[in-house]
């Protein structure tokens, strides 16, 4: 088989990317390990960036979006079971949307089968060859046969521990990581949101966070050590400790009930050097992680999708190198932007093994600046919404 640019994952860097494409007239294959089912039932998080709306809706896949997503002006952010809002409208007239990743990855998947796209699923064994040269291709085997894909380009989209990144010779490859000593227990629940907007909670507990992914849907977190499990906590116990960390108006009113799913996630802050190596291109979770406390995960990878999109549409249709070959350059000044904000915000929310009565202070302190700082206020709603690209 021949294509112009094979996608390696079949998450939503991938399909968008292929999406993108397609409509520029640049023919593209996908490979996805997984089933299409197990790739759709993935749980993640839902509050995109503006721009990231703007991109959706460029691939002609935001109007389900448009029709059952909820626009959010503002976030709340609480110390000690008392809150305030950080107004996006009034500070950087933006906003962001909230719709669910897997919604995201639904749409994704109607549009290209809509438009005939070549996704193969439950690919196994994908190898990239010959990157560094100028006919690379990729191999898989699928039902026990293996098969070939040349190509001009590879795209890696296949996230953190995928085949992509590996590819890249240790003398190239540069990664910086941190690790945080904590995870998010994570609660979604058939129970009307704690509040319109999200509403990030500091508390010398812990940090817990109130979310949402429609007005009969919600999403709720709350920081554990590494160590615990699932199991340990009941949905009582899981109920009773958010009470104790958020607003106490909020707390009051709380609509609670069974949880519809549960998980730990731990929180790790990793990028990728460079994102680009012969004729791979890194993209999303291949190249960077954040933890979630900024909201920037697929929001970056959408990002990265943007100037990898732009530099192949302007090599085919106009022989142009420069968008490709400064295509790390470019994402990754973006990508360390936002990792150091999803860091500070991590930073400052977050309960850390060894921290003070000091430290806490420090942290309410910053809450306190924010609060009464439109200069303070501005900075965290510029980078919340999305820089630009």
């Amino acid at each position: 088989m021949r294509t112009q640019v094979c996608i390696i994952g079949g998450g939503p860097a991938g399909l968008l990317l292929s999406q993108l494409l397609h409509r520029a007239g640049i023919d593209t294959v996908i490979l996805e390990r997984r089933a299409r089912d197990y790739v759709l039932s993935r749980i993640r998080a839902g509050v995109l960036e503006w721009g990231t709306v703007e991109m959706l809706r460029k691939a002609g896949v935001g109007a389900r979006m448009d029709a059952e997503g909820y626009v959010h002006g503002g976030v709340y952010l609480s110390a000690q079971n008392r809150g305030f809002r950080i107004d996006f409208d009034a500070l950087v007239n933006k906003r962001v949307m909230v719709y669910g990743q897997t919604e995201v990855t639904h749409d994704l998947y109607d549009a290209r089968d809509a438009m005939g796209g070549v996704i193969i699923d439950e690919a196994e064994g994908v190898t990239p060859h010959d990157l560094d040269a100028d006919a690379p291709y990729v191999t898989y085997l699928k039902d026990g046969t293996e098969h070939r894909i040349d190509c001009d380009f590879v795209a890696g989209c296949d996230g953190f521990h995928g085949v992509s990144r590996q590819t890249i010779p240790d003398s190239v490859l540069r990664t910086y990581e941190r690790v945080y000593p904590f995870g998010w227990l994570g609660v979604l629940s058939e129970t009307r949101p704690a509040d319109d907007e999200l509403i990030y909670a500091n508390h010398e507990r812990g940090f817990a966070l109130c979310s949402m992914r429609n007005m009969n849907l919600s999403r709720y977190y709350i920081q554990v050590p590494l160590d615990h499990e699932v199991a340990q906590w009941s949905d009582d116990a899981f109920w009773d400790e958010l009470r104790r960390r958020i607003p106490q108006d909020v707390a009051e009113t709380l609509d609670t009930g069974p949880s519809v799913e549960k998980s730990i996630a731990p929180l790790r802050s990793f990028v990728a050097e460079p994102m680009k190596w012969g004729r791979l291109f890194l993209v999303g979770d291949a190249a960077h992680i954040v933890p979630p406390t900024g909201a920037k995960g697929l929001n970056l990878a959408v990002s990265d999708v943007h100037y990898l999109y732009e530099g192949l549409k302007a090599h085919y249709a106009d022989g142009e190198s420069e968008g490709v070959e400064r295509y790390s350059e470019r994402a990754l000044a973006r990508v360390w932007k936002s990792t150091r904000f999803s860091w500070w915000m991590t930073t400052m929310l977050h309960r850390f093994p060894d921290q003070s009565a000091f430290d806490q202070r420090i942290q309410e302190s910053e809450l306190a600046y924010l609060e009464s700082s439109e200069a303070a206020r501005r900075a965290l709603a510029e980078n919340y919404v999305g820089l630009p690209y």
